[in-house]
């Protein structure tokens, strides 16, 4: 068996870092493939060590552009490379042009998807990454899940169960693997050497880089209000280059960097980051995996958001939505901050991604995919049974896979009366409602 990952972001890197490492560790062949959409020094070889997985077989060295010709640019060359290296199954991880370029690819080229972190849905699709995401999921033969609301996601599109695998999510695995690494280096970056940032309180890690927050002048003003008012917190502020160019457009930057309790800093590298989040009192963030990483670290969040692709972080309790109001901001913050029950209940939220074995279901179901054929991607050989779907009030004690057997039938959706469940295959479904399909 050969596995073929892409990888074209920083965050798709940090993700599938366990995986690769758990391939590595069975003794798979594999190849990693690099899109180089962008480069910084985190994305080069020296990152891949840090991280302690081997670097890239390939970089189609693709460079910033807009998303039409970056990823037509992606889709030729791993397509060149696909026909070469003809994998028996490709892994995309999330919602970049890298998914979206290497989903096309194989879809066209009859080779097997692994959509890690699939079923996520913002519902927002005005976000390149919803229609990312939507289409790499139309495209896969596997879907690698983070949790069940998310695999309710993908049943609700017409997907089959057979295919949906609740995994947890890898940002788990990353979180404790990579972390272990950074205790060991300690900080690398001098600007938090010189905050002393293993010496001091209440810090207050905060990111802001979306074009919903930081281009909309007024959502800034609301946000460096609610910032001002947080004195009493240690706020260090990893700029991105843009929002900072942003802010200095706006004329804000100076206001923002004057205050005495907030320090803003250039932006730092992974390792670097994830030790900071792991000693913060409060994260800010707009960022969709941080959000993952402060319930998995049990750092309370707040997120500049008015949507959110993380959902079950909020209905966990570890996260809360506060848009970019100002009274939001500082009310959720100072419960935090002065309510320690209320603090308690968002540190001890139940992390709904998992316990950091997603890379070893991961790569156990694909084994399973391979040993029994179920990769191979063929043109149909026989004429296609008709069905009809039907919907039933289930009465006897029976589980999923006892009905389908029953009834020659596929079952889609479980509602338990109070909410929607994912049918798993030992699941009671005495005196629930399900839709299924029928074979006649």
């Amino acid at each position: 068996m050969k596995i073929a990952t892409i990888l074209g972001t920083r965050p798709e890197i940090i993700k599938m870092a366990p995986i690769i490492a758990e391939i590595n560790r069975r003794g798979i062949n594999q190849i990693v493939l690099h899109t180089g959409q962008h480069y910084d020094k985190e994305m080069s070889d020296n990152f891949f060590r840090d991280l302690e997985i081997p670097t890239p077989d390939y970089n189609i060295h693709v460079g910033s552009g807009s998303h039409g010709k970056q990823t037509g640019l992606m889709m030729k060359g791993i397509e060149e490379i696909l026909l070469e290296e003809k994998p028996d199954i490709v892994l995309v991880q999330g919602d970049t042009n890298a998914v979206l370029a290497g989903a096309l690819v194989c879809g066209k080229l009859h080779i097997a998807v692994g959509h890690v972190e699939a079923g996520l849905r913002s519902f927002d699709m005005t976000m390149p990454e919803e229609i990312n995401r939507r289409v790499a999921d139309i495209c896969s033969t596997m879907y690698f899940i983070p949790t069940e609301e998310s695999a309710i996601n993908l049943l609700a599109e017409g997907f089959s169960r057979k295919n949906l695998l609740i995994t947890g999510n890898t940002v788990v695995d990353a979180c404790f693997r990579h972390l272990e690494i950074a205790k060991k280096r300690g900080f690398g970056e001098q600007s938090l050497k010189d905050l002393d940032i293993d010496n001091i309180d209440n810090i207050l890690t905060l990111t802001m880089h979306r074009a919903e927050n930081v281009d909309i002048k007024e959502r800034v003003v609301n946000i460096i209000d609610a910032l001002k008012e947080l004195s009493d917190m240690n706020i260090i502020f990893p700029i991105h280059p843009r929002t900072k160019n942003t802010l200095e457009n706006f004329g804000l930057f100076d206001e923002l960097n004057n205050l005495d309790h907030v320090h803003i800093v250039k932006p730092i590298g992974y390792l670097d980051f994830l030790l900071l989040t792991s000693k913060s009192t409060l994260i800010l963030t707009d960022s969709g995996g941080l959000q993952e990483e402060a319930i998995t670290l049990d750092i309370p969040a707040l997120t500049l958001r008015y949507n959110t692709e993380r959902p079950e972080t909020v209905t966990a309790g570890g996260n809360i939505l506060v848009g970019s109001d100002k009274d939001a901001i500082l009310g959720n913050a100072r419960k935090i901050l002065d309510d320690k029950e209320f603090a308690d209940k968002m540190k001890n939220a139940v992390n709904p991604y998992g316990e950091g074995n997603a890379a070893e279901k991961t790569v156990d179901a694909i084994e399973q995919y391979y040993k029994e054929g179920l990769l191979n991607i063929t043109a149909p050989e026989e004429v296609m049974d008709s069905f009809s779907r039907k919907m039933a009030q289930i009465e006897d004690d029976i589980t999923v896979s006892e009905f389908e057997s029953k009834e020659n039938a596929l079952v889609h959706m479980v509602f338990d009366g109070d909410k929607m469940r994912f049918p798993a295959d030992e699941l009671n479904i005495n005196g629930m409602m399900i839709t299924y399909d029928r074979q006649e």
